[in-house]
């Protein structure tokens, strides 16, 4: 027999739910450290009915890796995979019958996702991604060069965190570079929503409703963009992984017009922004740090360790849900099926049950099995492919870098899912 139900206190509720908490990052660190201690698996439950549906939220590493691992007991279908307000979820059902605005690889569950997964796994391993190397070292190279011409001050978000992994992106997706500046807006409107300067609009004099019908919007606009480039890859393939997409046929049929859309939405959007988190992650941590940053340059095996870090470090998606298929105990609680549950990866990735001192970061961590690519079937697709990539623009900045430190304040997003820092200026000594 479980427990008796943790029910977790309105104020560290309203915590784990409210964006602009985790702008706050020591302070966000402080309350998971709190639940995580004294209900590592504690029900959430709205202070006003009907708010939102109650849930589970999971702390401990251990938990968040059991969950990730076993799909067939915790699913992301039916209910929406990441957390919503029950306006969002009802505006959602209304305007695309489905629980989520986007239906991609994040939403489906066997036997659909490991077929649908399978599509592009192969173009997403590093043999395939070895073909793009010398391509993103030019983009690299290019980027620092711009660096240190707009330098020594600079916003290294605006000028290396975010175009960056931007261009990579819409390069393998067949994406023109004018297009850029709109592929990055409706991204920011899409996983920015809940911040005003990442959205572009009065966001914080929104309701939720309103805000859903602003990342409806963007996503409504990259299904329309989306549609036309498959038409073209259809006509014309050529090696991207847009071709890939729109000539993919599963069980004999090509995909769906909705599902084609959240599969190029998916590789659009998550595929640069939680990488931009990262690198800017790992410049704000080396700028703190001459001394690291004076050893990894001397020394590029430590490289690896401190991409890694940065991922851990940052945690740049920060929970899923998930839907328990039957009753299971989870960390002493008894969770019924169909309960929905929080798997928190910020709360995971800074467990000192796994990771000593997990605050600090440490390029030479080991070993690092973070789970901020998640786990188990529904592992990131592009975890190669954001390695590849910051691998190679910190090779290219450190030859070229003699010094970094901090230049200003360093701001976080307001942001529930996918979040990261918004600004980091630095004043960079070039080489």
């Amino acid at each position: 027999m479980g427990a008796k139900e943790a029910i977790l206190p309105d104020d560290l509720a309203r915590t784990v739910i409210d964006p602009h908490a985790y702008a706050e990052w020591d302070g966000l660190l402080d309350t998971f450290d709190h639940i995580r201690a004294k209900m590592p698996v504690a029900k959430i439950v709205p202070s006003e009915k009907g708010l939102f549906e109650p849930f589970w939220l999971v702390t401990r590493y251990d938990d968040v890796m059991r969950i990730s691992k076993d799909n067939a007991t915790f699913l992301n279908n039916p209910k929406p995979v990441v957390f919503s307000f029950n306006d969002a979820i009802e505006f959602s059902r209304a305007a695309t019958g489905s629980n989520m605005l986007v239906d991609s690889l994040v939403v489906f569950d066997a036997p659909v996702h490991p077929k649908y997964r399978k599509l592009t796994q192969d173009w997403f391993m590093p043999r395939n991604l070895a073909r793009i190397e010398d391509e993103v070292r030019a983009l690299a190279m290019r980027t620092v060069d711009r660096m240190i011409e707009v330098g020594p001050d600079i916003d290294f978000i605006s000028e290396v965190a975010g175009p960056y992994p931007l261009r990579v992106v819409m390069q393998i997706l067949g994406v023109p570079p004018e297009d850029e500046p709109r592929m990055k807006m409706l991204t920011q409107q899409l996983f920015g929503g809940q911040d005003a300067d990442l959205s572009g609009t009065g966001v914080k004099n929104m309701t939720p409703e309103q805000v859903v019908q602003l990342v409806a919007g963007a996503v409504s606009t990259f299904e329309d963009y989306f549609a036309k480039l498959a038409e073209d890859r259809r006509a014309t393939p050529t090696q991207d992984v847009a071709s890939v997409i729109a000539n993919a046929r599963v069980d004999g049929a090509p995909l769906p017009p909705r599902d084609m859309a959240g599969y190029y939405i998916i590789v659009a959007t998550a595929g640069h922004d939680t990488t931009s988190a990262s690198t800017a992650g790992a410049m704000q941590a080396l700028a703190r740090d001459p001394e690291q940053f004076a050893r990894v340059r001397e020394d590029r095996s430590l490289l690896p360790g401190i991409v890694e870090e940065a991922i851990r470090w940052t945690s740049p998606v920060q929970h899923f849900m998930r839907t328990a298929a039957e009753d299971v105990e989870i960390g002493g609680q008894q969770v019924r099926a169909g309960d929905w549950m929080m798997i928190n990866y910020v709360a995971a990735n800074h467990d000192p049950a796994q990771f000593d001192d997990p605050r600090r970061f440490d390029a030479a961590r080991s070993p690092n099995r973070h789970l901020a690519f998640g786990a188990g079937a529904h592992q990131c697709l592009g975890l190669h492919l954001a390695r590849l990539e910051m691998r190679i623009l910190f090779e290219t900045l450190l030859d070229r870098v003699a010094a970094v430190e901090p230049a200003g304040e360093a701001k976080r997003a307001s942001s529930t899912f996918v979040g990261g820092l918004k600004t980091l200026p630095l004043r960079v000594t070039p080489a």
